[in-house]
């Protein structure tokens, strides 16, 4: 973001152009021809129709805005006073005013923001808009002068103090939760913490036998790959002193203090086995295995699956690899290189676990290949992968920056990231050449959109470099191409051309099945085939099936990183506090 400090007519046409909507909407009059250029964007983000949804063109803005409006009984529009100024800023290019505001609907408190460009007669019309549900009427979040009294007032000396009660309250033994949550990731955690505070009774379920597993028992030396001011979880920001690059364990000892401070009802060492949805009693009945072996039958009405962008490890059949008398590991059972510091290894796979643990296996002393199976997208960690998170450095809160995030649709977003993918080329090149001499396949995404974009269409494609490129650049790292591999013997890969690739360890760093593989294997196929695709984009602009109603009532997906987890988890939080409280549809 670039601040224009000449521009001192910024909020002078943001009210202008703020009374004009405001007076259309107060008159039931629908002008949207006085707001919206040619190329226009609407994100509605639950605030008029309790979809997360992107409408593009002055066509199908004009089609649907002012209905919206009508219908959900908008009013008060002004600006939000804990927002940002209205001021000239650079977005995706263009040179707009961009606004902060607020209002309210019948049932909820809402803002948005406006960004505004001259028309040819030197009006300010809209380019994009948000609106975005704060928070629904009479059902506030429990926080600042809303928290719970807890024991302050009155003090039962003889009866159960604190812990008793928080004891109670996750054994579940009197009741079933509202809501179960598979999964206590950053998407589990974030969502069962925002689903606290507004008062809907949650239980987390979790198959490792603590809280931060899920970070704690991935490889050795795994450190995040974005900076820490993006990664906040809700309502607890990361100390101040925390490093840039948070380590995997310091973020599982985290997750464990969240859970505890947040109060948040968890079961470790419990996986979800399967389950059926009662259509006419509007709940779910549900297994849950313990460690122990026993098991448990919930019947919760909601269900949200926070197992990640993908749970189930895919294991390519690689032609005589059963015959292979070494270790077969998949990334996920990867530990430490130092385990393997004079063996001679082979890593499947060119993304950031295969990259990562090539370089562990290098630097501990082992002799290490990687396979390349496709075109890999290769960023320098810094300072080319930090370049879309640049607007939390510049000034603005966390909460604004989210606000920030939440407002670009996806078309201008993809824009964005092809100019950030350009940016990235040029400081990266000399080591991109140095790749390609290697004979090392590279790709930049589709329509050279970068990895952001191949992360939310595939999940992976992309490495982060920290190392491994050099090593491969100057050959302490070997690198072969997949389909020059004819197949594996006892002793490891044997090529085309008769060279042999002795091998005592085989790394498959070859990723992970998609959501609907877990739906089909806990729910069945039909239900798998009924909500379709997770993860991705559909035609209208936002992620299949994610952070909102699916088809199937009850069903609920969140995942992604850190920060889609902080700003998506208070959605889907407000739509389940929505349908308990009979203000919205249970599915689509």
């Amino acid at each position: 973001m670039m601040l224009d400090t000449r521009d001192n007519s910024a909020r002078a046409s943001a009210e202008t152009w703020l009374a004009e909507l405001d007076g259309c909407v107060s008159r039931k009059v629908a002008d949207p021809g006085l707001l919206y250029l040619e190329e226009c964007y609407w994100r509605d983000v639950l605030a008029l129709t309790w979809r997360l949804q992107t409408f593009c063109g002055r066509d199908a803005v004009e089609a649907q805005l002012f209905p919206a409006l009508f219908a959900a009984e908008a009013s008060g529009f002004a600006f939000d006073p804990g927002g940002i100024p209205p001021q000239t800023v650079t977005r995706v290019g263009r040179q707009v005013v961009e606004a902060f505001f607020t209002f309210e609907t019948r049932t909820g408190r809402c803002r948005g923001i406006v960004r505004l460009i001259p028309d040819d007669q030197g009006s300010h019309r809209a380019w994009t808009l948000s609106t975005e549900l704060v928070e629904i009427k009479g059902h506030e979040e429990a926080t600042g002068p809303r928290r719970p009294t807890g024991q302050s007032h009155s003090r039962d000396f003889r009866g159960p103090n604190w812990l008793d009660q928080r004891r109670e309250s996750a054994a579940f033994c009197d009741r079933d939760p509202t809501v179960l949550v598979a999964g206590s990731g950053q998407a589990g955690l974030s969502i069962a913490a925002r689903l606290g505070r507004l008062g809907v009774d949650t239980l987390v379920i979790d198959r490792h036998a603590r809280i931060g597993d899920n970070w704690r028992l991935r490889y050795h030396a795994l450190t995040l790959h974005n900076q820490v001011q993006v990664n906040h979880l809700p309502y607890m920001p990361f100390p101040p002193n925390w490093p840039t690059y948070i380590p995997k364990d310091k973020l599982a000892g985290w997750f464990e203090a969240y859970a505890e401070a947040m109060e948040l009802n968890v079961w470790t060492g419990s996986e979800l086995t399967g389950g059926t949805y009662d259509e006419t009693a509007g709940h779910w009945t549900v297994t849950v295995k313990g460690s122990d072996g026993g098991t448990r039958t919930l019947r919760p009405c909601h269900l949200v699956m926070a197992t990640g962008v993908s749970g189930i490890p895919v294991r390519p059949q690689i032609p005589g690899l059963d015959r292979f008398q070494g270790r077969v590991l998949h990334s996920s059972e990867y530990t430490d290189g130092e385990d393997w510091s004079d063996a001679r290894a082979i890593v499947f796979g060119t993304g950031n676990s295969g990259h990562d643990i090539a370089q562990d296996l290098c630097s501990s002393g082992a002799q290490v290949t990687i396979v390349q199976r496709n075109p890999t997208l290769i960023v320098n960690i810094e300072p080319s992968a930090q370049l879309p998170y640049a607007l939390y450095d510049e000034g603005p809160t966390l909460e604004q920056c989210d606000q920030i995030v939440v407002s670009m649709p996806v078309p201008l977003v993809r824009e964005a990231h092809q100019d950030y993918t350009r940016q990235a080329r040029e400081i990266d090149q000399p080591l991109l050449d140095q790749l390609e001499q290697k004979g090392f396949r590279l790709d930049f995404g589709e329509d050279g959109t970068g990895w952001q974009f191949m992360y939310l269409t595939r999940g992976g494609g992309y490495c982060f470099n920290v190392g491994c490129s050099e090593m491969i650049a100057d050959g302490r790292i070997g690198l072969v191409q997949c389909d020059q591999i004819e197949g594996f013997d006892a002793e490891g890969a044997i090529l085309k051309d008769g060279t042999k690739l002795p091998a005592d360890l085989v790394i498959l760093a070859t990723g992970y099945k998609g959501q609907e593989a877990l739906v089909a294997k806990l729910f069945g196929g039909d239900m798998a085939a009924r909500v379709g695709p997770i993860w991705g984009f559909g035609d209208g602009e936002e992620l299949r099936n994610m952070y909102c109603r699916t088809v199937q009532p009850g069903l609920w997906f969140i995942a992604g990183s850190l920060a889609q987890c902080r700003i998506n988890s208070k959605f889907l939080a407000l739509q389940i506090k929505a349908i308990e409280e009979g203000l919205l549809r249970p599915a689509v």
